[in-house]
C-alpha cells in the first residue's frame, strides 16, 4: 500500500472521490508596488512571470509567477498560456491595486505582527548556505538566519512588502519535529 496521508484527528480516512484531479494551484500575496516586487521575485528569488491580467474596471492587476523547470514548455497564446498557468502547482500570484505604490504611508499587514493571521510562504533551495549567501549580497532582509534559535537549518527572509518567506534545504530536513 502507498502513503496516502498521515491520520490525525479530522483528518478524512480517504479522499473524497469528488475531489479527484483537484491541485492547490496558487496562493496570492498583495503587493504595494509591482516593480519593486517583482524585481525581488525574479531577481532574488528566480521566479518567473507566467502571466500578467489587468482589470481596469476594478483597478487592479495580478502577476502569476512560478519556478519553471529548464525547458518547460509554456505555450505562448495568451488563452492557452491562461489556462495553463491554472493548471500549475506552486504558482505565487501577486496582487496590485492600482495606486497604492504612489502612496507613501500604504502598507498591508504581514501577517505576522499582531493580530497574527497569515504566517509564511516556503521556497525550497538545494543549498542553504549559498542562498544565504546570495539574500546578504542582495541586501534582503532576514528574520531569521539557519543557525539561529531551536529550530536550526530553517531560514526567513522579508520581500519588499515585509511578508516573511521560509527558506529551507529539504536535505538538512529529515530529523525535524522527529
Amino acid at each position: 500500500m502507498s502513503f496516502d496521508s498521515e491520520q490525525h484527528p479530522g483528518v478524512a480516512a480517504e479522499a473524497p472521490a469528488a475531489t479527484r484531479g483537484f491541485t492547490l494551484n496558487h496562493s496570492m500575496l498583495r503587493v504595494k508596488d509591482p516593480a519593486v516586487s517583482l524585481a525581488f521575485y525574479s531577481g532574488v528569488l528566480g521566479m518567473r512571470v507566467l502571466r500578467k491580467l489587468d482589470f481596469p474596471e476594478m483597478k487592479f492587476s495580478l502577476y502569476f509567477l512560478a519556478h519553471l523547470p529548464e525547458g518547460e514548455a509554456v505555450p505562448e497564446d495568451e488563452g492557452e498560456r491562461t489556462a495553463w498557468t491554472f493548471a500549475q502547482r506552486g504558482v505565487l500570484e501577486l496582487t496590485h491595486n492600482w495606486g497604492t505604490e504612489s502612496d507613501p504611508e500604504f502598507r498591508y499587514h504581514d501577517g505576522n505582527a499582531q493580530p497574527q493571521g497569515f504566517g509564511h510562504i516556503c521556497i525550497s533551495v538545494p543549498d542553504l548556505d549559498a542562498a544565504m549567501a546570495w539574500f546578504d549580497e542582495h541586501q534582503v532582509p532576514c528574520v531569521k538566519r539557519p543557525e539561529q534559535g531551536k529550530m536550526r537549518d530553517v531560514a526567513f527572509i522579508k520581500d519588499p512588502d515585509g511578508y516573511w518567506i521560509e527558506i529551507v534545504e529539504p536535505g538538512r530536513l529529515k530529523a525535524l519535529g522527529r
